[in-house]
């Protein structure tokens, strides 16, 4: 059982997370930190922190768990406040959609990734965010990613492992270059492509009402175009080198499609939708398993 958390972001992830640890009683006290004061407020009235922190160092003082859950963006920074009261018999972690920049703010700050933080993952979501969005069951069975270093100390690594299983996820661990090459293409880019077109579509309705005839399919292929926009932007410039590779991959796809519509050509045209109905069943038949 965690006795202190220092909890720094109470947002959708975070809150689910201090959430799901109370509802499981698996922790004793919260510590909260948020850069956004309103949010923090909430975090408060909801009971997901016991008690607010004016500072970073503040708020790891005394605490036997720091969990890091917010933009990948921010890291740098706390890393920087951490850094003069980390304490070896403390278990760190994070909850950061990308790992390469998480592990090369350390080296830089610390000099080496210190052995008792885990980098990690949880793949999980929705299309509201902040404390009000949070709840305890966000991270029944979803996946959880944690990407352990050669120097990561394996008895800590056991109990971030822990402590997600008891939550109710499936974790799963991954080298940190393929887990952002991975997540570059099955969450980063649909992101991506979901927040282009509306905001196309968006400029042309300001003229041409089309949002008043979108159908359930538009609402359903840009449901994640909801997200938190801070959040994803930091993703996109850490993840670039994975994301614009497969940007431009895309862009040719749908250049090769535009020219079997040109040209007329039912039957690839029709091969090539048979192919991606297939290719989604075999993913759906994935999660039942």
């Amino acid at each position: 059982m965690i006795q202190r958390l220092c909890l720094i972001g109470v947002g959708l992830i975070g809150g689910s997370l201090a959430r799901a640890l109370r509802h499981r009683g698996l922790v004793g006290e919260i510590i909260g930190i948020d850069a956004d004061p309103s949010n923090l407020a909430i975090a408060k009235k909801q009971r997901l922190v016991d008690h607010v922190s004016p500072s970073i160092a503040a708020a790891a003082t005394g605490a036997d768990w720091v969990v890091i859950a917010t933009p990948v963006g921010a890291m740098p920074t706390i890393f920087s406040a951490l850094r003069p009261s980390w304490r070896d018999d403390v278990v760190y972690t994070d909850t950061g959609s990308t790992k390469l920049d998480v592990i090369a703010a350390l080296e830089r700050i610390f000099g080496a990734v210190p052995a008792n933080f885990v980098p990690g993952h949880p793949i999980a979501g929705a299309e509201r965010s902040g404390a009000v969005a949070a709840h305890a069951g966000l991270f029944e069975n979803r996946r959880v990613i944690l990407t352990p270093l050669t120097n990561t100390d394996p008895h800590i690594l056991e109990r971030v492992n822990a402590l997600w299983e008891g939550i109710g996820a499936r974790v799963s661990r991954m080298e940190p270059r393929h887990h952002d090459e991975v997540l570059a293409a099955t969450s980063h880019l649909p992101h991506v492509l979901a927040f282009v077109l509306t905001a196309m579509l968006g400029h042309k309705d300001e003229k041409q009402e089309i949002f008043q005839y979108a159908a359930g399919g538009f609402r359903d292929f840009t449901r994640i175009a909801s997200s938190d926009p801070r959040m994803w932007l930091d993703i996109c410039l850490a993840n670039r080198q994975e994301i614009v590779p497969l940007i431009e991959q895309y862009r040719e796809a749908l250049r090769e499609t535009a020219e079997l519509m040109i040209d007329g050509d039912a039957d690839r045209l029709l091969a090539l939708f048979s192919d991606a109905r297939a290719a989604r069943q075999r993913f759906l038949d994935h999660l039942e398993k």
